[in-house]
């Protein structure tokens, strides 16, 4: 059986951002700093490779990323759209973000737009 991982790219995807800012991410975060970027599972010919289920585990490094907390980097077009009708819904922020990290862990071959756009249309009227 053929195990899945997510290079650089599918984790961009599924967080919203470019490939570029993950590699940025992973040369300013290096093993042993104060917040490191979570370690690949794997590497191929020198490619990074992480497990899916790791992927909550990414999420929440980038939230606690310096200058994220309230009101830290403006969320993807996307993802303000889910927050804003997770909030419609009675969601927290925190709940919100917890769910999609949930969703995504669930669902790793949908992007983190995806995700937002699937729940977003499953709560309108």
């Amino acid at each position: 059986m053929t195990e899945r991982y997510l290079g650089v790219i599918g984790v961009a995807e599924a967080l919203g951002v470019t490939r570029h800012a993950v590699h940025k991410w992973r040369s300013r975060y290096p093993d042993g700093c104060d917040h490191p970027f979570p370690g690949p599972d794997v590497e191929v010919d020198g490619s990074p490779g992480w497990r899916p289920e790791r992927l909550p585990e990414i999420v929440r490094w980038r939230e606690g990323l310096p200058g994220r907390g309230a009101g830290g980097g403006r969320p993807s077009l996307a993802r303000q759209e889910y927050l804003t009708a997770a909030a419609a819904r009675g969601l927290t922020r925190d709940e919100a973000i917890r769910t999609l990290a949930t969703f995504a862990a669930e669902f790793p071959e949908m992007t983190e737009p995806e995700i937002c756009a699937w729940l977003v249309g499953k709560w309108r009227p």
